[in-house]
């Protein structure tokens, strides 16, 4: 059988989708392939090894999702389009793939232990989009993280490792970024799972809402922000 591995993902997906991520078996996989399971294990050698497949394949597709949306404004002085841009490829990805979303994101496979050097790249570069924009908006002085106490990310948190950087210099960027991720995964979260209240018609309106909160919050107004000379570009 042609490109056997994709068979036995896209299987995967379907169980998963059907009954859950815990209910996975390579043994019905083989079965409905019409295969042995000592054939299947030439690809997976165990349920874990699948899982990983899965879970990587999921944060490469969000990650492109995230990169292509930061992409489609690529012009100096976009960085709030592209925030927003990535917010809202955020929540229509999830809304696409949720049995995805909630593999990388949500409960965690029973008995999986998840083999972080092996999930670091993607995953790092899933986050990358949000990091580079809020990272952006420091750079350029419209980050505001500092008029009320920020609590930070301790230094010493995987999250560097998983950022590829331990500049104590982005700690601010970083904790931005976590705060931002909580907020709207918590929303998307309750969505995909049918939990959030009508707001609107559908949860959209909310989303869009609590994107314009975050903007307020954290990001300066181009008049905000002194020039070379100290003063704000409105003197």
């Amino acid at each position: 059988m042609p490109n056997l591995s994709e068979s036995i993902k896209d299987f995967a997906w379907r169980q998963i989708t059907e009954s859950g991520a815990s209910s996975l078996s390579l043994r019905k996989i083989a079965r409905e392939l019409g295969i042995t399971a000592p054939a299947i294990y030439n690809y997976f050698p165990d349920r874990d090894a699948l899982v990983t497949a899965l879970i990587i394949d999921a944060y490469a597709s969000f990650g492109d999702c995230q990169h292509e949306a930061k992409a489609s404004f690529p012009e100096p002085g976009q960085e709030v389009e592209r925030f927003r841009a990535t917010g809202i490829a955020y929540r229509r990805w999830a809304l696409q793939y949720p049995h995805r979303y909630l593999l990388i994101f949500g409960s965690p496979v029973p008995g999986y232990v998840p083999p972080m050097q092996e999930l670091l790249p993607v995953m790092m570069r899933s986050l990358g989009a949000l990091t580079g924009v809020i990272a952006e908006l420091q750079a350029g002085g419209r980050l505001d993280a500092y008029a009320i106490p920020l609590p930070l990310v301790e230094p010493g948190h995987r999250l560097f490792t998983l950022m590829g950087s331990a500049d104590s210099g982005m700690l601010s960027v970083y904790s931005v970024a976590m705060l931002i991720w909580s907020r709207v995964h918590g929303i998307v979260s309750l969505e995909i799972t049918g939990q959030l209240p009508p707001f609107a018609g559908d949860g959209e309106a909310l989303y869009r809402f609590e994107l314009d909160s975050i903007c307020r919050q954290f990001i300066r107004p181009p008049e905000a922000v002194p020039d070379a000379t100290g003063f704000f570009r409105n003197h």
